[in-house]
Parts: structure tokens; sequence; C-alpha cells
């Protein structure tokens, strides 16, 4: 089994910048695909990114993963920030990298989300 847990959220100003991590531990040699994810109150969940090139269009230019293979960590540098990016953000793992759909299906672990909020 493998376990993520998300840490670096907070509040930030609109424009500013925030770097959320991901720490994955167990059965770390499954993963082949990791990416983030988001879920704004009262909203769906929607796919952030995955892997080191692929971003929804509404993050693209703006945020950034990476990642630490030493320490089994993967980054999300999320720059100049909007209101619209307020949301819970969750680590998303998957033994294939294909089988991460957009919609979340073919995730096979979640950690519990860190909550990011952007003020005006």
């Amino acid at each position: 089994q493998v376990q993520l847990v998300e840490s670096g959220g907070g509040l930030v100003q609109a424009g500013g910048s925030l770097r959320l991590s991901c720490a994955a531990s167990g059965r770390t040699f499954s993963i082949s695909a990791m990416g983030w994810f988001r879920q704004a109150p009262g909203k769906e969940r929607e796919f952030v990114g995955k892997g080191q090139s692929i971003y929804a269009d509404s993050v693209k230019g703006r945020f950034t993963i990476s990642r630490d293979s030493a320490k089994n960590t993967v980054y999300l540098q999320m720059n100049s920030l909007e209101p619209e990016d307020t949301a819970v953000y969750f680590c998303a793992a998957s033994r294939t990298f294909g089988s991460m759909r957009y919609d979340g299906v073919g995730v096979d672990y979640w950690g519990k989300g860190t909550l990011v909020t952007v003020s005006s």
C-alpha cells in the first residue's frame, strides 16, 4: 500500500505564490504516476496536473510539478495565484501513468488534502 501526505497549504493574496508538497511512503516502487487534483467548495473535483509536463489549461504556465525521487516527494509550485484557485488540493498516485484520467478515475491512492485559500 501507499500513503500520501500533503502539506504547504495556507492563505495567500492574489498574485502570490505557494508550494505544496506530497510525501509518499509504503510501496512507492509500485507508483508510475503522481499528480494533483483540487476541489473547491460545492464544486466537482478537477484535474490540476500529473507527471512534470501535463497540466490543465486553467493552470498551465502558472503551476509547475517537480519531484525529489530520493525523498519520494512531489511538489506543486503555484505562481500568480488567483481567487479561482481556492480549493482543497489533493495528491494522487497511480500504478500506471496512463490510467490517471482527468476525472480522477484510475487513481489508486489519494492524500487527505491541503487547503489553499487565495484572497482578492
